[in-house]
C-alpha cells in the first residue's frame, strides 16, 4: 500500500509514544496511538501499565479532554486494536462507539486471543489498513512477540568483552572490563527485559545484585539463577537484599532460603550431569507462562555457550573494550563440542555498531532461516 507523508509521520509519533512504556508496561506489549483528523492531531496516548488504559482508549480520552469531537478522525497505533475482554474493555469497541472512520495499524496483534481486531473493525465499516513502520513496530515488541508466537522469551545475551573477545580472568573475575558509561548503557537493557538470568558461576564470582540502578525505573526485572545444586549462598546479594528473585535448581528448595525467594525444580538431564538444551528449552517455555517478554541475559562462558548450542540467543549486546586480555582469560562462549566447520551454531547480523564512551557497543540478532 502507497503511505501518504502525514500517514508515516503520524506513525513515528506513535511509535515514539509507545517506547514510553519500554520499561513499564511488561507484560503487555508496548503501544502508542495518534488521532488526527486532517492535519490536526486530536488526541495522543500510549499504554503505560497492564491494567491501564490501552493506547487507543488512552488517546481517546486525550481528545475528549482537549475539547475534540474524533467522529470522522483517523486513527494510527502501532498494534492492531485488541478486540477480547481482558484486563480492560476490548478497544475495537470503544474506537467503534467513538466514530473513528479509519484505523491504520503498523503490526497486526500476535495474541491469538486478542487478535482479528482489524476483522472487527472492518465489519463495523471502519477502514483498516496495517504494515506501516511495521518492522520498527516489531523491534519494540519482540519479547511480546516472541511469547505469543513461539511460547518461549527474546532471548538476549550482554556481554562485556575485550577486543581479543575474552569475559574475564582465568580464575573467573570480570568486574570491570568496560567502563562506566558501557556499564551505565547495559542498565537500559536490564530495565527493558522481564527478567535477568545468570549462572551460580557468575554468582560466586562477583555477587552480583543485578538490579537496575542507572536508569530511572518504576520497576525491576525478576533476577533469575541457574543453580543445578542449589549452591547460592544465603548471604549474596541475589538471595538476601529481599528483590524478586527465582532459583532454578535439579535439586529440592534449601530450607535455609528467605521465604521470598522463589524456586523452580528443573531436572539436569544434559551430559556430566548438566543441564542441557533441552532442559534449557523447558526453562524457556517455564519462563513464557510466567509472562517473560524479554529475557536478559548476564552470565559466564558456560551458560553462554549452552544458550548457544541449545539456539536459544536471539540477540548478542556486546560492550567491547579496548583491551586485551590473552588467551587464558575466559571466552565469551565455551561450547561442549568443537567446532568443526563454520556457522554451525549460529549466524548473526549486526544491527547496530555505536561508541559509548571508550567502549564499543555492538548489538546483532540472529539470522532468520
Amino acid at each position: 500500500m502507497r503511505w501518504s507523508e502525514a500517514d508515516v509521520r503520524h506513525m513515528q509519533r506513535a511509535l515514539t509514544l509507545a517506547a514510553r512504556g519500554l520499561y513499564t508496561t511488561t507484560p503487555n506489549p508496548r503501544v502508542g496511538c495518534v488521532i488526527v483528523k486532517g492535519e490536526e492531531v486530536l488526541g495522543e496516548g500510549w499504554h503505560q501499565k497492564a491494567g491501564e488504559a490501552h493506547a487507543e482508549t488512552a488517546a481517546l480520552a486525550d481528545a475528549r479532554t482537549r475539547g475534540h469531537d474524533v467522529r470522522g478522525a483517523t486513527m494510527v497505533v502501532s498494534l492492531e486494536p485488541c478486540c477480547h475482554h481482558g484486563r480492560v474493555p476490548p478497544c475495537t469497541e470503544a474506537i467503534i462507539a467513538a466514530g473513528i472512520r479509519r484505523v491504520i495499524a503498523a503490526c497486526a496483534d500476535p495474541n491469538p486471543v486478542a487478535a482479528h481486531g482489524g476483522q472487527v473493525l472492518r465489519a463495523a465499516g471502519i477502514a483498516f489498513d496495517s504494515g506501516l513502520l511495521e518492522e520498527e513496530a516489531r523491534e519494540l515488541n519482540r519479547g511480546f512477540i516472541s511469547r505469543m508466537q513461539r511460547g518461549r522469551p527474546w532471548v538476549r545475551s550482554k556481554i562485556a568483552a575485550s577486543l581479543d573477545g575474552k569475559t574475564a580472568l582465568a580464575d573467573g573475575r570480570s568486574q570491570w572490563i568496560t567502563q562506566p558509561a558501557a556499564r551505565d548503557d547495559g542498565h537500559a537493557f536490564r530495565a527493558r527485559a522481564c527478567a535477568l538470568l545468570t549462572g551460580i558461576g557468575t554468582v560466586l564470582a562477583d555477587d552480583p545484585s543485578l538490579t537496575v540502578r542507572a536508569v530511572a525505573t518504576s520497576r525491576q526485572p525478576l533476577r533469575i539463577v541457574l543453580d543445578r545444586l542449589a549452591r547460592v549462598p544465603v548471604t549474596s546479594r541475589i538471595m538476601s537484599d529481599g528483590g524478586d528473585t527465582l532459583i532454578v535448581t535439579a535439586t529440592e528448595r534449601l530450607s535455609s532460603w528467605p521465604s521470598h525467594v522463589r524456586h523452580v525444580l528443573l531436572p539436569a538431564t544434559g551430559s556430566e550431569g548438566r543441564y542441557g538444551s533441552e532442559d534449557l528449552r523447558i526453562l524457556m517455555a517455564m519462563l513464557a507462562k510466567l509472562e517473560i517478554n524479554e529475557l536478559h541475559v548476564e552470565a559466564g562462558a558456560w551458560l553462554n555457550g549452552a544458550l548457544l548450542e541449545a539456539g536459544l540467543i536471539d540477540e548478542l549486546l556486546v560492550y567491547l573494550a579496548p583491551k586485551l586480555l590473552g588467551s587464558r582469560a575466559l571466552p565469551m562462549f565455551e561450547l561442549a563440542a568443537p567446532l568443526n566447520e563454520l556457522n554451525v551454531y549460529a549466524d548473526f547480523s549486526f544491527t547496530e555498531v555505536e561508541h559509548v564512551g571508550d567502549d564499543m557497543r555492538l548489538r546483532l540478532c540472529r539470522k532468520e532461516g
